[in-house]
């Protein structure tokens, strides 16, 4: 009898070790895709050895493997074996032909008239959040002088053009319209605030500025002209942010200092993706989001022991737009906005010791003294290696109105990230490292 029950424990023991490796990544064995590299992510039992393509795959303690291969025009056969499992995957790439980018056509200025309020300006004729210079009003008068495909080129001065989607602006036939006359300026200075206004006849097109001491405030086209700028050089403090607001002609400028406690301050913490947005998925089947909330909740906590005033874009594991996470900064008046989530790679090669770590974003100039401390606080505290500080529009940090952060505190698809976030006080030491740092940008 007992031999027959070592029997039947080896036998149950062998079923699970033949069953052998499992692929998170990619979810079909046959696909036609677009992309220039197919990403495979997964966990392999304790006694495997993955090669993809005959090519040796480093499997992490914990099973976590990933591996990237490059994908040829056509047809591609990729072999997926172990010592127990042989898997094979079929894609055909299709080829794409480059588009030819339309040439810009060329017209004599003529006035348009912006639709809606918070429209992007743009510095060149394409959708992207890094080339946003501006949020314009309804009823703004611009000068367009030329035209892209989907968008005008706007004449803001004799050295400065822009641009802006054709949707949002009609073009003003009227050819007697009058042009805006400037009417005068004010300033305000208040124990933590300068509120400067700027006002003319009707409403005309901005831009902003941030320099490392100052803001600069310019207004084009007055007198319906492209060789006249109002401008406004408003002195900026260490650690600041700013508003615009327009009504009927007039600009509100107000540049604020930041609390100098971190009593004082009013902190949003956003955790990244949520509900049927999954974010990245982990080489171990871990979800993304998950882990965000974790980290944030945790972050919630100890801000909160510290005295600071906490408001959360999602508590739960639940499905917030951007949109509404934005707003939740704005209306309560926020300082400093932390978005959290863990990174995941694009359409590229994977490199294992390059694509690992903590990665730290700021848009606005104001918030990369934060960024600096958190890179610094997050990595002593959770161990993960720096991955460095980047400038990039994600739509969530944009808002001049708080310093925004998006923190990448580690790579969901690197088998050593993997190592670290599914260790019980991962969530803890990054929260940690936020909090910390945060305590030393405020204080500086």
């Amino acid at each position: 009898m007992k031999n027959w029950l070592w029997l039947f424990l080896f036998l149950l023991l062998f079923e699970k070790q033949c069953f052998g490796y499992e692929l998170i990544l990619p979810k079909n064995k046959k696909a036609e895709v677009s992309s220039n590299y197919i990403f495979f992510v997964g966990k392999a039992t304790n006694s495997e050895s993955i090669y993809i393509n005959n090519q040796k795959i480093y499997t992490a303690p914990n099973g976590a493997f990933a591996h990237s291969v490059r994908l040829r025009d056509g047809e591609n056969r990729i072999l997926v074996r172990s010592n127990y499992k042989t898997q094979i995957y079929n894609f055909h790439k299709k080829k794409l032909i480059p588009k030819q980018k339309e040439q810009i056509k060329e017209f004599s200025p003529v006035t348009a008239i912006v639709q809606k309020d918070r429209i992007p300006l743009r510095s060149t004729p394409e959708e992207q959040g890094s080339n946003i210079i501006s949020g314009l009003y309804k009823d703004t008068n611009l000068l367009i002088n030329g035209s892209q495909e989907n968008f005008y080129r706007v004449l803001l001065s004799q050295d400065k053009e822009a641009w802006i989607a054709k949707d949002d602006v009609v073009i003003n036939c009227n050819e007697n319209s009058v042009p805006a006359n400037f009417i005068n300026t004010d300033n305000q200075r208040f124990k933590n605030a300068t509120i400067q206004t700027i006002s003319f006849s009707k409403n005309l097109p901005y831009t902003v500025e941030e320099r490392n001491d100052e803001i600069i405030f310019k207004v084009y086209n007055p007198e319906l002209s492209y060789d006249s700028v109002y401008t406004l050089n408003i002195p900026a403090p260490a650690k600041y942010t700013y508003s615009v607001s327009l009504k009927d002609g007039t600009y509100t400028f107000k540049v604020s200092e930041l609390p100098k406690t971190l009593q004082e301050c009013i902190i949003v913490i956003d955790a990244g993706h949520g509900g049927t947005e999954k974010g990245a998925v982990g080489c171990l089947g871990d979800n993304e989001k998950d882990i965000n909330l974790k980290i944030a909740l945790e972050l919630q906590e100890q801000l909160k022991q510290m005295g600071a005033t906490v408001i959360m874009t999602r508590e739960c594991d639940g499905y917030v737009n951007l949109k509404n996470r934005i707003n939740i900064g704005k209306n309560n008046n926020a300082d400093i906005f932390i978005s959290i989530h863990l990174n995941s790679i694009g359409d590229s090669p994977i490199n294992l010791r390059k694509n690992r770590g903590t990665s730290i974003y700021y848009y606005n100039l104001a918030a990369k003294t934060l960024a600096e401390s958190l890179e610094h606080s997050i990595t002593q505290k959770a161990g993960t290696t720096k991955n460095g500080i980047h400038q990039k529009g994600f739509a969530v940090i944009r808002p001049t109105e708080y310093i925004g952060i998006l923190v990448e505190a580690a790579y969901m698809t690197n088998p050593l990230d993997s190592t670290l976030y599914q260790t019980k006080d991962f969530a803890h030491n990054v929260a940690q490292g936020i909090a910390d740092g945060i305590v030393e940008f405020i204080n500086k």
